[in-house]
């Protein structure tokens, strides 16, 4: 039986029985391991995702956080996997794009909402619900951006909005300073509510944050990176909870001084050009 549609091609391209109106007897073409790998981890991160919302479901919350956050880890590198093998297809980033709002947005809010946030009841369903939205439009933001023109000023150096993995970072705050105690009163359910709105809205916002992704580290100093590197590794594989708290709170104080040093160059940017005028 001759099927209705055209033949699957994981690259995006239309294969010559498409072109010329034949795709009877048309097969698949090979495709090549390199292009297969990258597929396979960005399902691998979606599969863990879920597999964190079923353990907060079942109050393994701690097991629950760190698959989650192994999602995440898994989604921020399967693309630059697929960019170092030469791997990368339509396929696979269309893929990648709609595991994001697992990995980002869903995982994150429901363990959270298992968490703590159900004990609001209303409220703190609506702000899970609201963390989620607020993620997808960044992703689509960001998604859109990236079809446009590229910007080769400064300015690529910058955000639009905190980024749907540091998001998903930020948002686990409450679980964090969960597990020192807190999270067994009414007022720590408020917060954790109000934090996660925040943390919403940080996303959506227009606020610049600074990326790091053109930044190049002193070679001098590039040993002592490494050493602190490690002492890092150690104290977050010794008190994970206290660290990943820090690193929070680290990140949140950043945000202003990011968005002053975006100001003080386009300022300076204004500036410049007026000065040149006779």
């Amino acid at each position: 039986m001759d099927s209705p549609f055209a033949p699957f091609d994981p690259d995006g391209d239309e294969g010559e029985s498409a072109q010329n109106g034949n795709a009877r007897g048309a097969r698949l073409r090979e495709v090549p391991l390199r292009k297969l790998i990258p597929n396979l981890i960005t399902v691998l991160a979606v599969c863990a995702g879920i597999t964190g919302i079923r353990l907060a479901y079942e109050g393994r919350f701690e097991l629950a956080v760190a698959m989650v956050l192994l999602a995440a880890f898994l989604d921020g590198i399967d693309g630059r996997i697929a960019r170092l093998i030469k791997g990368e297809t339509r396929f696979g980033a269309e893929m990648d794009s709609l595991a994001d709002i697992v990995n980002f947005g869903v995982a994150p809010a429901l363990v959270l909402h298992a968490f703590v946030l159900h004990e609001v009841k209303t409220f703190g369903w609506v702000a899970a619900l609201a963390y989620v939205v607020a993620c997808a439009l960044r992703l689509a933001r960001f998604n859109v951006l990236n079809i446009g023109v590229k910007d080769t000023s400064w300015r690529r150096d910058y955000f639009v909005g905190v980024p749907a993995p540091m998001g998903a970072g930020l948002v686990f705050l409450p679980f964090y300073l969960g597990q020192f105690g807190l999270a067994e009163s009414f007022g720590f359910a408020v917060f954790s509510t109000v934090y996660t709105g925040l943390v919403a809205f940080l996303m959506i916002s227009r606020l610049p944050v600074w990326s790091g992704k053109s930044y190049r580290f002193p070679r001098e100093y590039a040993v002592l990176a490494i050493m602190g590197a490690v002492v890092f590794a150690g104290l977050v594989a010794s008190e994970p909870w206290l660290m990943l708290s820090l690193c929070v709170l680290a990140y949140l104080a950043f945000l202003p001084f990011s968005a002053r040093a975006y100001l003080r160059r386009e300022r300076a940017e204004q500036v410049t050009p007026a000065s040149g005028n006779p």
